[in-house]
């Protein structure tokens, strides 16, 4: 008996990411798996896909997994929040050191559920079936697309612990993750003519950047637009299209940077939870990005559940000000660790596409 652990490697490609491994039950105190798994397994629908925001910790008592037999037919799978990709590496890591046929074909099922999943433009939307409103639109929102495509292009590379897929299916999965990158090269937002960052939705028939939720208006996104990048930059051989896009968000990037400022919460006993959240000058601190920046103007905007843009972070309610993640580090090590390794990789025609 293994167990499942979580770990950040580095692959050959020099990306940092985060994989299951697999270490021995005698090495670490992880009993829990077996639940774990069975936790899984009961929650995969017919559709092959999972709900999510489950607690895949959970034992289910026998009452429970009765239940969950009943809403197997439920049209509530998604990948948003991580679900169904994740419980993919779950079952596959699983089998990888267990052999337990049922881990397998419920990781296939899960897989081929994502491949029909994928619309005729390349992109996924973030629920299916049955999506409605912005879960049908292209969804790169809390790297819902890049956590599929990532996942796709692990099962075409034959990696560990995707060796039992069949090859019709590595086949199927490349051919997907091809189909992405133009969906994701055709989407990009050009911002002065030049390729710049991505919306955190777009809309699955023109493409064009779209709402999402209330406050998450059409805008270039200073956060989902690292994950689409890091995944760009797992591209062997990438052809000039790749490169351009790279180095365009690159730039856009350096270009919206926030500098003397810094993000700070404190304890405001007058506030809703004892506590508020403020944007303070700090001329050495390191910069920061905003989560979505004004398609037109480049300038960071923030939104209440009013749907209002707004120029800051003081000016929308408190529940959203302190309920979601507005200002943060997202491109810094970006720019810092992984654009400079992937620029040493490809430095043939990167170098003088943007200065």
């Amino acid at each position: 008996m293994r167990c499942l652990r979580e770990a950040k490697i580095e692959s050959r490609s020099g990306v940092k990411r985060t994989l299951l491994i697999i270490v021995g039950l005698w090495s670490c105190a992880c009993a829990e798996d077996a639940p774990v798994l069975e936790t899984v397994l009961a929650y995969q629908r017919h559709s092959g896909g999972w709900p999510k925001n489950y607690d895949r910790k959970r034992i289910l008592t026998t009452n429970e997994h009765r239940q969950l037999q009943k809403q197997r037919a439920e049209a509530d799978t998604t990948i948003d929040n991580g679900a169904t990709y994740t419980e993919i590496r779950l079952l596959a890591a699983a089998f990888d050191a267990s052999g337990e046929p049922k881990l397998k074909f419920a990781a296939l099922r899960g897989i081929d559920y994502l491949l029909k999943g994928q619309l005729d433009n390349g992109g996924w939307p973030q629920k299916f079936p049955g999506g409605r409103g912005y879960a049908r639109e292209v969804t790169f929102n809390d790297n819902a697309m890049v956590g599929v495509m990532n996942l796709l292009k692990d099962i075409a590379d034959n990696n560990v612990p995707f060796d039992f897929v069949p090859s019709s299916v590595r086949g199927r999965s490349a051919s997907a993750v091809k189909r992405g990158i133009s969906c994701v090269l055709k989407s990009q937002i050009l911002v002065d003519g030049a390729p710049a960052s991505w919306c955190a939705q777009h809309d699955r028939h023109t493409l064009a950047p779209c709402r999402g939720r209330s406050y998450e208006l059409p805008s270039l996104s200073g956060s989902e637009s690292v994950g689409i990048v890091r995944f760009l930059m797992r591209v062997e051989k990438p052809d000039l299209a790749v490169k351009q896009s790279i180095e365009g968000a690159v730039a856009w990037f350096k270009r919206v940077e926030l500098t003397g400022i810094r993000v700070e919460r404190k304890v405001e006993e007058s506030q809703p939870g004892g506590f508020d959240t403020f944007v303070v000058r700090d001329l050495g601190a390191p910069p920061l990005w905003a989560r979505f920046y004004d398609l037109h103007t480049n300038k960071p905007i923030f939104s209440g559940r009013d749907g209002v843009p707004r120029a800051s972070l003081a000016e929308i309610p408190h529940e959203r000000r302190n309920g979601y993640s507005w200002v943060g580090p997202y491109a810094r090590v970006l720019l810092d660790e992984d654009w400079p390794r992937w620029r040493k990789r490809n430095r043939s025609e990167a170098s003088r596409l943007v200065k």
